[in-house]
């Protein structure tokens, strides 16, 4: 099954200030400037394998810092800046209009950086099901807890992103229900296009403009979305954290959508409990009640929360190999952007030599 990474990493300088990506973002047709100046991104192009996406996951990013040394700038894996100044938003017509919708809470966004994996289609009711069911799992790589220095949430980045930034427009940004088929899935999409076009005719938005930059297949930004122009289904939950985190990841959700093509995937009728297990001989998803409140607990309590780590436990991931950042970083209610400052450079420090580790044993 073909899968591809997408990952946002912060660029700072040699004091921890964010600065702009400036050449990283030309490395090569896989790596690109974000929304937002001091976001970098990089695409790994679909790979058949695991062992194929380390790789060249590893390649591709080691190629990155090789450059950022030359240049004195270097990557951070952090889901927010922790503390930091404001951050612009760079010009384009997409971001105006969103920011015409959604209003002041799209600035949220702008303090971000997450990991998108994609997932080649096959079959996508269970996949999408599946993904739903398996948000929980973001508490494996959550990686700041704190948003401008305020500590929000184990989780501060999807806590910013979906409590916050679309707060008023909870169908475009938030987790959705199971569904029965695919039609069904699109048939929310045509709604929420149709949603949001309203609202932006509202704000005065020219209607060619809004059939110029959005269509039902990127208006929403909902955890998990079906990308047509991919093809693929997609996670977005994850922040950004380190490449080996990352990887691990990506490899035991890679498992249970292997698994799924092979067996049985039931939606369970209960509430609550002991809810939701993957194993060979089928897997069973929590209702969606159970697995939104499992979601939540995730967000704001990471593999601290009991019922998360043994929900994870019981759908196949090996809880004990995730260390997950924001829990090292966590313990004060405030961090000066002096501080913040010094955790990006630590951080920044910290995914060096993971990719070192990655590098000598993919190299082996």
């Amino acid at each position: 099954m073909n899968t591809s990474l997408e990952v946002e990493y912060w660029v700072v300088d040699s004091d921890g200030e964010l600065t702009s990506p400036e050449s990283l973002a030309d490395v090569s047709d896989h790596t690109e400037r974000e929304f937002v100046d001091p976001l970098f991104e990089l695409k790994t192009p679909p790979c058949e394998s695991m062992s194929e996406l380390r790789t060249t996951f590893v390649e591709q990013l080691d190629e990155v810092l090789a450059r950022a040394e030359r240049v004195d700038k270097r990557l951070v894996p952090l889901g927010t800046p922790i503390n930091c100044g404001g951050i612009d938003r760079r010009p384009g017509e997409r971001g105006r209009i969103q920011e015409a919708v959604v209003g002041t809470n799209f600035d949220y966004a702008k303090y971000c950086a997450g990991t998108h994996v994609h997932f080649e289609k096959r079959n996508v009711t269970d996949q999408l099901n599946a993904l739903i069911a398996l948000d929980p799992a973001l508490a494996l790589v959550n990686s700041s807890p704190y948003f401008q220095g305020e500590r929000v949430a184990n989780g501060a980045r999807a806590y910013c992103y979906r409590k916050k930034g679309y707060a008023e427009f909870p169908r475009h940004g938030q987790l959705w229900n199971y569904v029965d088929n695919v039609g069904e899935w699109r048939r929310r999409l045509e709604r929420c296009f149709e949603a949001f076009e309203a609202e932006a005719l509202e704000a005065g938005v020219d209607e060619d403009a809004i059939e110029d930059n959005f269509s039902p297949d990127d208006i929403v930004w909902t955890p998990v979305r079906l990308r047509d122009e991919m093809p693929t289904v997609e996670w977005r939950s994850p922040d950004a954290a380190l490449p080996s985190q990352l990887l691990r990841l990506t490899d035991e959700v890679h498992g249970v959508m292997e698994t799924l093509h092979h067996t049985n995937v039931q939606i369970d009728d209960e509430t609550g409990g002991e809810a939701g297990h993957v194993t060979s001989e089928g897997i069973t998803l929590p209702d969606f009640g159970t697995a939104f409140d499992l979601t939540e607990s995730a967000i704001h309590d990471g593999l601290e929360s009991a019922p998360v780590a043994r929900y994870l436990d019981r759908m196949g991931f090996s809880i004990d190999d995730y260390h997950p950042i924001a829990t090292q970083i966590d313990g004060r209610q405030y961090v000066t952007k002096g501080d913040a400052r010094d955790l990006r450079l630590e951080y920044a420090s910290r995914l060096e030599t993971d990719l070192d580790r990655l590098r000598a044993t993919t190299d082996g």
